[in-house]
């Protein structure tokens, strides 16, 4: 399973694939990134980190969520 990253960077928000500096979406705000990201990873299996603006990873999701290995009932 691949691992994207969002992140706040000094160009603003951004998406990259883990272990790779390219830059494969960017977004005005962290809440627009999610929503080009789920589309973007829609076809692919894929943990999505979306850090906070202080670079901690604030939430994971998984793509897709049947490929959660963490999923439980609850």
């Amino acid at each position: 399973m691949d691992n994207y990253h969002i992140v706040l960077t000094g160009k603003g928000w951004q998406l990259t694939k883990e272990g790779d500096p390219k830059v494969i979406k960017t977004g005005e705000t962290r809440a627009e990134l999610i929503e080009i990201a789920a589309a973007f990873l829609r076809d692919k299996t894929a943990s999505l980190k979306i850090h906070s603006s202080d670079g901690k990873i604030q939430e994971e999701r998984t793509y897709p969520s049947s490929a959660d290995p963490a999923a439980s009932k609850g």
